[in-house]
């Protein structure tokens, strides 16, 4: 059973809790092999679905990354794009957030799309976005973060700590993060692609209000400096090894079982990581 799979599952079983991550999948980086049956939804066909989709980050509202995101996701029919985002780099704060009311401003995006900025923590964007500005989105893509989250990683970034938030507040979300390479651009273009599958795979199941809130679905894509990525997994968030390594996209390692082994033997991951973090993180 794939992610999608998962989810709906999880939405629409019993209720006996969060349904596990339940194994491999493995497709081509340009398009979703998994067939599945998605959950009701208004309209005719899941590529009509409309959507209103928020997008936030941690690297700050002028990033590359969320630019690439914004720009790929306003351009799918049917979707309306509202941006909130830090004012600032906000890496490596988690879900921290600010007690009492923080300042917003406005600014523009990379290519000139227009954002809320916010004087505080990620999980504050989202906080703001809900609360304070009474949007009601469908979803909240948060990414594209420059460099992977893996692993044990997760609970200090701030671009799933915003993914996190949006879900404790009963919004599925998705974070987003592409590898980071020293001295190399992380490859958007390929997490890009990736962040539409999914959300081309969802669709009709996010509309339809069918999406499981009990796991945050957590999306990393190799940076590769020699050969190609590998296609996409679908495995359990990792323990061992370095979260923080260089994906080797000409590495021949097969049947990685977590996330950090996947991600660097060339492999883009997706995860499904737990709404609360570790309370020994």
């Amino acid at each position: 059973m794939g992610l999608v799979g998962v989810l709906i599952l999880a939405a629409c079983g019993d209720d006996d809790g969060p349904i596990p991550q339940t194994g491999v999948r493995e497709t081509t980086t340009t398009a979703s092999t998994t067939t599945t049956t998605a959950a009701p939804t208004t309209t005719a066909a899941a590529d009509e679905a409309a959507l209103d989709v928020l997008v936030t980050n941690d690297d700050g509202f002028d990033a590359a990354g969320i630019d690439a995101l914004v720009e790929a996701v306003r351009q799918v029919e049917g979707v309306t794009v509202t941006v909130v985002a830090p004012a600032g780099q906000q890496s490596g704060t988690g879900g921290d957030t600010t007690p009492g009311p923080v300042a917003t401003g406005t600014g523009t995006t990379a290519s000139g799309f227009e954002v809320t900025t916010v004087e505080g923590f990620p999980a504050d964007a989202v906080r703001v976005a809900l609360e304070d500005l009474g949007l009601q989105p469908d979803l909240v893509l948060s990414g594209i973060n420059e460099g992977q989250n893996l692993g044990p990683i997760v609970d200090v970034s701030g671009t799933v700590g915003a993914a996190r938030a949006a879900v404790r507040a009963g919004v599925p979300a998705l974070a987003v993060s592409a590898g980071v390479v020293e001295g190399t651009e992380p490859d958007y273009a390929a997490a890009v692609e990736l962040a539409l599958d999914w959300l081309a795979e969802n669709r009709a199941v996010v509309a339809g209000g069918g999406m499981s809130l009990d796991a945050v679905p957590n999306l990393n894509v190799p940076t590769c400096t020699a050969g190609e990525g590998r296609g996409l997994l679908e495995v359990e968030p990792g323990t061992d090894g370095d979260p923080l390594a260089v994906a080797d996209c000409e590495s021949t390692a097969e049947e990685p079982t977590d996330d950090i082994g996947a991600f660097t033997s060339g492999y883009a991951t997706l995860t499904l990581v737990p709404v609360e973090p570790d309370a020994a993180a």
